[in-house]
């Protein structure tokens, strides 16, 4: 096939051949796992190939780029030199054993979140060395690159005799130079017109992710941390915008959203220990229809509790869960604001707390230079304390994440024992990590092996967090103690949909039995809502610059909650949920909440507005630097 092409020219053919054939292969292996959650058709399968045969060949543009740079400044002279036929065969072969390597990491990665490379891979990218340690610990490392190793072989003797073949080759500077010109012209092309939302070929968000190319997904993801609203999104004027979200949050700034928040009586001094567990899914619990028994602590914390079982994640990351949590906004599209440079002295729980006196401390079991956790908390009201805090004797078990939860929950009484001893009402936000993969923890505290996997890192921290409790009833500040535990986000998000309502669904608990009454709360709750519903518990005056709103607010009739993706926007109203996706594409849907099944339904322009005004509105409000704290 390539003896038709002259000289150098087949080595970008073979190139070709060798990313496509294995990307064509990676799809295939996809797919068939990916068959119990799709209603398969010749047609749906025709464009899931045709569709992603087209990303194939966009992501293999951008990859000949250095080939087509190399083809002009290389002359035939050096081309033709017996080291650069050796380099050449070096380089097939580790190109081939790298592309399936790719494709082993895509399968892994779809396994775990059940999409393709997207903002998560991009996020692991950066913090190498927790990554590589959890990729070391979780899988049998040493034994895939050897396995590849030996795979690779085989298509590269193939390979290697048509790489021989395109030596010797003569080609004058002229040709080189216009056959590369017209070379770059696919990779310009497809930067200005090609988009990550051509993939969107059915309601099946599995079709859509096999229609995609994982490497141009990974690139996409890079590229695209932040998202300007109103440029991605179907949005409206921003006056007309803010002055609704001021209506919904009955504000009377003509600027932004402040509007002062009332105590119900005399302030509160409680203490408040605030823990948000890794990827702790409402369907873990009994509660919530789950009958393995590994969450048996929980379940009978749930009856001594306010028990909040209606409450919807903002998104599938722990920095989300985090942002919601202490800033109580929407999710904006792209990454974080925990990420995001200038994310200083934002209005925040941290701040509000402070302002009253209360001594705020960020706890960590891992290392918080992860996901830039310990600068958030740092600039936004608390004090932080992580893994690299901890002496010796304070760590009895370690991965690759954190401590484990039991020394990450001492080292939280340590720290509540040294605030009580300075008659300081203390907040401490504590994350844990253990989990998480590996799923490893120490032996003989439950009856699952560690390291089996998710049920037994679930029943772990049951475990760990009914060891917090019961060694914090010995304490004397235990009596004027709140204590929330709630999850960041839910343990996978991803699946037939591409915001799956039911998977969204995380449990929170406060439990203070000598302060608040047990009771199930099942009116609907956006993890943006917590830090309003904790300040109002302690009746607590503020100047309020939230999202969010005091769940126990009388005032309040609608439902209302919100999800979303690094890219797709939920909010839901009722029993109705709107999607808003970059390329203004905006859709409706009736959902019922035993399942989350959806249903499309006619577009409704009030349901939109009220989107428009939560999520443009907080894109504006940050944009803006509204509502910022005053240092």
């Amino acid at each position: 096939m390539t003896e038709k092409i002259p000289g150098r020219y087949r080595l970008v053919v073979i190139f070709f051949l060798i990313m496509t054939a294995a990307s064509f292969i990676t799809r295939i292996v996809l797919c068939v796992k990916s068959l119990p959650a799709m209603e398969l058709s010749l047609p749906l399968l025709a464009k899931i190939f045709g569709v992603g045969l087209f990303f194939d060949v966009v992501a293999f543009s951008y990859a000949l780029i250095p080939f087509a740079i190399l083809i002009v400044v290389i002359p035939d002279r050096v081309h033709n030199w017996r080291i650069s036929r050796i380099f050449s065969q070096i380089f097939f072969f580790i190109f081939t054993f790298a592309m399936l390597f790719n494709g082993v990491s895509e399968y892994i990665f779809f396994d775990e979140f059940a999409t393709r490379y997207n903002f998560i891979a991009v996020d692991y990218l950066i913090y190498t060395t927790e990554v590589i340690r959890n990729i070391r610990e979780s899988y049998p490392v040493g034994l895939i690159i050897t396995s590849l190793t030996v795979i690779t072989v085989i298509p590269f003797i193939p390979i290697s005799r048509a790489v021989s073949r395109t030596f010797p080759s003569n080609a004058p500077l002229r040709k080189r130079a216009a056959i590369s010109g017209s070379i770059l012209l696919l990779p310009i092309a497809s930067f200005f017109f090609v988009d990550l939302a051509m993939t969107e070929i059915s309601p099946n968000n599995y079709a859509n992710e096999l229609a995609g190319n994982g490497l141009y997904g990974f690139a996409s993801a890079f590229r695209n941390n932040e998202l300007d609203f109103n440029k991605f999104y179907a949005a409206k004027d921003d006056n007309l915008v803010m002055n609704h979200l001021r209506t919904l949050l009955v504000s009377p700034d003509k600027h932004g959203i402040a509007r002062e928040i009332h105590g119900k009586g005399a302030m509160k001094r409680h203490n408040v220990i605030l823990v948000c567990v890794e990827s702790l899914s409402a369907e873990y619990m009994t509660a919530f229809g789950n009958n393995k028994g590994i969450t048996p602590n929980l379940d009978r914390l749930a009856k001594e509790s306010l028990f909040f079982t209606h409450l919807y994640a903002s998104g599938t990351r722990t920095v989300r869960g985090l942002e919601a949590i202490t800033l109580s906004i929407p999710p904006l599209p792209g990454t974080a604001i925990v990420k995001r440079p200038g994310n200083e002295n934002l209005f925040s729980i941290g701040a509000v707390m402070k302002n009253h006196g209360y001594d705020n401390h960020f706890i960590y079991g891992g290392r918080g230079y992860f996901d830039n956790m310990n600068y958030f908390f740092a600039n936004n009201g608390f004090k932080d304390i992580d893994q690299t805090d901890m002496t010796k004797e304070e760590v009895t078990f370690k991965n690759a994440w954190g401590v484990c939860d039991e020394d990450l929950f001492d080292k939280t009484i340590k720290q509540a024992d040294i605030s009580f001893a300075q008659k300081q009402p203390f907040f401490s936000f504590v994350m844990t990590t253990s989990n998480h993969r590996p799923y490893t923890y120490p032996e003989g505290k439950i009856d699952i092996p560690s390291g089996s996997g998710r049920d037994g890192a679930v029943k772990y921290t049951d475990y760990a967090l009914n060891q917090l409790i019961e060694k914090s009833k010995m304490k004397p500040w235990f009596k004027e103690t709140i204590f929330i535990i709630v999850a960041d986000h839910c343990a996978g998000s991803a699946r037939k949909l591409a915001l799956p309502i039911k998977n969204y669904e995380i449990p929170m608990l406060i439990y203070a039995p000598n302060i608040v009454k047990p009771k199930i709360v099942d009116k609907m709750m956006a993890q943006i809502d917590i830090a309003p519903t904790l300040l109002g518990l302690l009746n607590i005056s503020y100047s309020s610059s939230f999202f969010g709103r005091d769940i126990f607010d009388k005032n309040i009739n609608n439902e209302r909650a919100f999800i979303g993706t690094y890219q797709k926007l939920g909010y839901i109203d009722g029993n109705r949920l709107l999607t808003l996706d970059p390329g203004k594409k905006v859709e409706q849907y009736s959902f019922t909440r035993a399942d989350g099944n959806t249903t499309p339904i006619p577009a409704d322009d009030r349901l939109l507005m009220n989107g428009l005004a939560y999520y443009q509105g907080s894109a504006y409000t940050y944009k803006q630097k509204l509502g910022r704290v005053a240092q």
